[in-house]
């Protein structure tokens, strides 16, 4: 299926690795022309390097904090600038400090707010009348599993990825004259280095191994591993894609059915 990415002009958020970086190698590897960012530019140097040397498409990369508004306005500046207009948007961010409701402060809500769920806001706000140049578009919400069942000891990513679904949805009714559609994609256990930076704290509250904490996440999993980038970044590449046409205010999980619920 040809997906109908050449050409087409995508910003992707926090791409410089893991599953941002993952969507940018896709889209490019379909011929896209990809704007990279994320906060450290040495880190989105690397990433840029390696997608310059695929066949296809082409990228180049801008540094910005999303926490920031001063820094998101000026990704957008660039990003009408190199392109002109923008016909995908990937919102992407971090995740937030794992820990229990008790245990985190106001500071600690306030952060994970700004980068969790403010950030989305901004930039779908900043990058719509670029969309609307171009005739329509695609944006894509980066979430997580815990949307549909909350995780563990991460209160705070429970909390704002629930408000990226609730703004996902409101949004595919308003930006629909615009011809914009927008989903949320929400991965479950893929193998990327937050995966494995949780499985380590839980190794320490639990005294598990890393190993045993792995096999016995696995063993939850219907497809019996965890998913990788690559996956996930073929799923996100169809909801961006102009094969994708009738679906918005969706949201998919991409968890090789972890999530049991309806």
């Amino acid at each position: 299926m040809d997906l109908g990415l050449k050409g087409k002009h995508a910003l992707i958020l926090a791409s410089s690795k893991g599953l941002g970086f993952a969507i940018a190698k896709q889209l490019v590897l379909e011929g896209a022309e990809v704007i990279l960012s994320s906060r450290e530019q040495k880190h989105l140097e690397t990433a840029s390097g390696v997608l310059d040397n695929l066949v296809e498409g082409s990228s180049t990369y801008y540094p910005a904090d999303v926490a920031r508004r001063e820094d998101i306005d000026a990704l957008a500046d660039f990003t009408k600038l190199h392109f002109n207009s923008l016909d995908i948007l990937v919102n992407n961010a971090g995740g937030p400090p794992s820990g229990s409701f008790l245990s985190m402060t106001d500071q600690d809500w306030q952060k994970a707010f700004e980068l969790n769920l403010l950030s989305y806001v901004r930039m779908i706000r900043a990058v719509v009348p670029l969309m609307e140049k171009a005739g329509g578009g695609h944006i894509l919400n980066i979430a997580s599993s815990s949307i549909k069942k909350p995780i563990n000891n991460l209160v705070l990513s429970n909390t704002f990825r629930l408000g990226i679904v609730g703004l996902t949805k409101t949004l595919s009714g308003e930006l629909s004259e615009n011809n914009i559609l927008i989903n949320t994609l929400a991965p479950g256990r893929i193998l990327t280095d937050r995966v494995l930076q949780l499985n380590e704290k839980q190794s320490e509250r639990t005294g598990l191994s890393v190993s045993e904490i792995q096999k016995k996440s696995e063993a939850e999993i219907p497809l019996g591993r965890y998913g990788s980038p690559e996956e996930f970044a073929k799923t996100a590449a169809f909801l961006v894609s102009d094969a994708c046409t009738y679906v918005t205010g969706e949201s998919l999980l991409v968890d090789g059915g972890l999530v049991r619920s309806i």
